[in-house]
């Protein structure tokens, strides 16, 4: 695991893609650049990791450290994680998320979250593995 470069550009696009199409959702490309070049800003607290096997990225982590109104120390919102299909189930997500704690950890943040929707068993199958689910429900409300 590292941290995704500038010229790493190229290879993460197209995960990045197919972790939107998974998720049956479009973004503009000024947004997809936006959130490229917050990657390599570092007055931004977000992160992006990737995972390489044989010089293929075959999986991507974006987090985002926060202040918490529960916790004097930040907590780190694990936002997307996404491996090819012929990646899963062979350690490449789990690695991501294991990396992410780390860069959290060593950032002071005093956890580390995510969520994904019900219907994804097979992240979900990981997720159990790694980390324990609070019953929280999450809502959203669009503010157009």
């Amino acid at each position: 695991m590292r941290p995704l470069a500038p010229g790493d550009r190229t290879a993460w696009e197209p995960l990045w893609q197919a972790y939107l199409e998974f998720y049956d959702h479009t973004l503009p490309p000024s947004v997809s650049d936006l959130t490229w070049a917050r990657f390599s800003d570092p007055a931004e607290p977000m992160t992006a990791l990737g995972a390489w096997s044989d010089g293929e990225l075959i999986g991507i982590c974006h987090s985002i450290l926060h202040r918490s109104t529960w916790a004097s120390g930040a907590y780190c919102y694990l936002e997307d994680l996404f491996t090819v299909p012929a990646a899963r189930g062979q350690g490449a997500g789990r690695a991501l998320i294991e990396a992410t704690a780390a860069v959290a950890r060593e950032a002071g943040a005093e956890k580390l979250y995510w969520q994904t929707h019900v219907g994804n068993v097979t992240a979900r199958a990981l997720y159990d593995q790694v980390a324990r689910h609070e019953g929280f429900l999450v809502y959203e409300r669009a503010l157009d």
